[in-house]
């Protein structure tokens, strides 16, 4: 009896001291947390108990779910971010919002974005809540903080030096004429002068081939499960976006849960089928320059017990690489593509200067020669500027400190909106929502009324590390493109821009290309 009532006793003590901290944390915490950034000026949506403001995103986004847009309408914002759009108006530039109990600061103002993603001290750590896309990128170069990201940053940094990524243009070429010959083998069978190809999905492929040769030393073909295992990563992901993230939630056998574990099995499984045929031919090739050579020999055993990187962190890396090095970069050509076809008079201006600068036909760029297209830098730079491949970038305050003069709590997410940046008449000029390729005539510092405005890339020390990859690769492609096919959008199109971790359009990009 008096052990039965210790046990009881101790059972109901735990439950008590978890109820507490719960009611902490759910319910006097935003309180106080609200009180204090209301004091300084920073409003917002008011918190609900436990999902904070996500009912009210969800609302907004299925309010706006089915809308589409005119073809030269660029503003996805209403359509992305309804709720950025509804906010600031009411709450400004800086305000706080709520996923679950956790505090958002949005930072849309770029003297405020500049201090937090140009600091070298780790204030201002990458924000991992959400476990499914960790899952997805892996914890590599892009999640990492600290002396981790550095450690990270030497094996990986020597494979995007501008000397390898353009020796690197060759195999971009390759891959790119691979891809056109079939295009022209359809218009051969088709007996006609014009063919519609559906770009959005080809240009995925295409990046993944590309990502593959070069980092892996692979193909497409190979590495074809991986890309699709990784693609229902990022949808499953995407879905948990705007739940609330509750700690250990990941471990329960859901439906969700169970299928992304399999998927995530299987990717890291397939990639570690990739290291060890590389492994098992080391002796007579070598590790490999490439991207996975250098890892591997930065973690062979001749570097004794303690490698740089572990073999889980080079499939960590593998999985940040086989996704963020393909997917940003196909959705880059997708809307270029789209702006292209859209603006008949650009599209002539840089088949001009491809011609001048490459020539015409089966001219294949070099890296030096891509170097020249001024042009084309200029309508990559303002695609870029108009259709970011990632419409937000988050940080958390690693402590409590001050951001633009504002007090934030420990553990605060610091959301920047990309997006919504990029369309600011302050930042930019009253034409802030046009297509503008010559505002970038002067270089990317010069474009706008802050130097730092465009983040498409993020900024600062982090950065991401493929931008010069990724913008290379546009070049070479744009270039083959424009030398063999003119672009006309397909009267099938609906300009729907939608975000899945990255922006895609909903339906696709059916394009008409005519030989030229």
């Amino acid at each position: 009896m008096g052990l039965a009532w210790l046990v009881a006793a101790a059972v109901a003590a735990v439950l008590t001291s978890w109820a507490f901290n719960a009611l902490v944390y759910l319910v006097w915490r935003p309180y106080a947390i609200s009180k204090k950034l209301r004091a300084q000026g920073v409003h917002g949506p008011g918190y609900r108990f436990f999902t904070g403001s996500l009912g009210e995103i969800k609302r907004f986004r299925a309010e706006i779910a089915s809308a589409e847009l005119e073809v030269g309408d660029h503003d996805f914002v209403p359509m992305v971010q309804p709720h950025f759009r509804k906010w600031i108006p009411l709450y400004g530039r800086t305000f706080v919002y709520w996923t679950g109990a956790r505090p958002n600061v949005c930072l849309a103002d770029v003297n405020m974005v500049k201090q937090v993603l140009f600091d070298r001290n780790g204030l201002y750590p990458k924000n991992l809540i959400n476990p499914h896309i960790s899952r997805l990128l892996g914890k590599g170069l892009v999640l990492t903080d600290g002396e981790e990201w550095k450690r990270h940053r030497k094996v990986v940094h020597p494979a995007f030096n501008m000397d390898k990524l353009k020796n690197m243009t060759g195999t971009m070429s390759h891959c790119a004429r691979s891809m056109i010959s079939e295009w022209e083998s359809q218009l051969m069978g088709t007996k006609n002068t014009q063919v519609e190809v559906e770009l959005g999905s080809r240009f995925e492929e295409l990046t993944a081939d590309v990502i593959s040769h070069t980092a892996f030393g692979s193909s497409y073909v190979e590495g074809k499960k991986v890309f699709l295992a990784q693609r229902e990563l990022q949808y499953l992901a995407f879905s948990t976006v705007f739940n609330v993230q509750v700690p250990g939630f990941r471990f329960l056998p859901t439906e969700k849960n169970l299928k992304t574990r399999r998927l995530d099995a299987q990717v890291r499984g397939m990639l570690m089928d990739i290291i060890k045929t590389r492994l098992a031919h080391k002796d007579t090739h070598g590790y490999g320059h490439d991207l996975l050579g250098l890892m591997l020999e930065a973690c062979a055993p001749e570097h004794g017990d303690t490698p740089v990187l572990s073999m889980d962190e080079i499939i960590d890396e593998c999985k940040t690489f086989f996704f963020a090095g393909h997917d940003t970069t196909s959705h880059l050509l997708t809307w270029t593509s789209f702006l292209l076809s859209t603006h008949p008079e650009w599209q002539e201006r840089l088949r001009e200067e491809v011609r001048r600068e490459c020539g015409g036909g089966d001219a294949v760029p070099t890296g030096d020669v891509l170097n020249r297209l001024k042009l084309v830098n200029m309508f990559l730079l303002e695609t870029l500027r108009l259709y970011a491949p990632v419409s937000l970038i988050q940080r958390r305050a690693g402590s409590e400190l001050e951001v633009g003069g504002v007090r934030v709590p420990e553990g605060a997410i610091l959301t920047i909106p990309i997006a919504t940046i990029h369309r600011d008449k302050e930042v930019w000029g009253e034409d802030a929502g046009e297509f503008r390729p010559e505002r970038f005539e002067n270089g990317v510092t010069r474009a706008a009324k802050h130097p730092n405005a465009l983040l498409s890339f993020s900024s600062g020390p982090r950065s991401c590390i493929g931008q010069n990859f990724a913008m290379i690769e546009a070049k070479a492609v744009v270039a083959m493109v424009l030398q063999k096919f003119s672009l006309e959008l397909s009267p099938k199109y609906v300009h729907a821009p939608m975000d899945v971790i990255t922006l895609q359009p909903r339906h696709g990009l059916p394009m008409i290309l005519k030989s030229i």
